[in-house]
């Protein structure tokens, strides 16, 4: 799955980028709302021109990636369908180092056929670790993909799971 990069999104959106322990980060956003974050291979020259929405959501990540911060209150928006929505949501309400599964969030939606699509949405998330789809595993425990690597997605939970149970290692 490829995300709309922010370089393709209308002028109002601006970027700002945040180094992390494991890859750079890109976070875009207009006056009101974080947009996206994702991944990115290489670190842009910053321009220094940024809604202040960016600077306190590259301070949330950077407190979540130093075991300060368990839940994010920067405000943010991704467009998409009714079900799209209720999938995200559901997503946003999986505790901090906590896991859920695909059939899981299907039920809470209360559409348990749903769970491709639920898969499917998942995938769609623009609003990596703020919209904490990388808290989904597959339904007997194991890793499942991944957008930004599956590398990344064990890191996420164990980190998580080092600070909020003193677990090292979850997987």
């Amino acid at each position: 799955m490829q995300f709309l990069h922010c370089k393709t999104r209308p002028m109002t959106i601006r970027t700002i980028q945040l180094s992390s322990p494991i890859g750079n980060i890109e976070i875009c956003g207009d006056e009101s709302a974080i947009h996206y974050v994702s991944f990115v291979d290489n670190k842009e020259p910053e321009t220094g021109e940024y809604f202040p929405i960016l600077e306190e959501a590259k301070k949330q990540l950077e407190q979540y990636f130093a075991g300060k911060l368990k839940k994010f209150t920067v405000p943010f928006k991704q467009e998409g369908t009714t079900f799209q929505q209720d999938v995200w949501e559901q997503l946003s309400m999986i505790p901090y180092g906590r896991t859920s599964s695909y059939i899981e969030i299907a039920r809470k939606i209360s559409n348990e056929k749903s769970v491709r699509a639920v898969g499917a949405t998942n995938g769609r998330n623009n609003l990596l670790i703020i919209v904490p789809c990388h808290r989904i595993i597959g339904q007997r425990g194991e890793l499942s993909g991944y957008v930004a690597g599956v590398w990344r997605k064990k890191w996420l939970l164990d980190h998580e799971a080092g600070i909020a149970h003193g677990v090292q290692k979850l997987f």
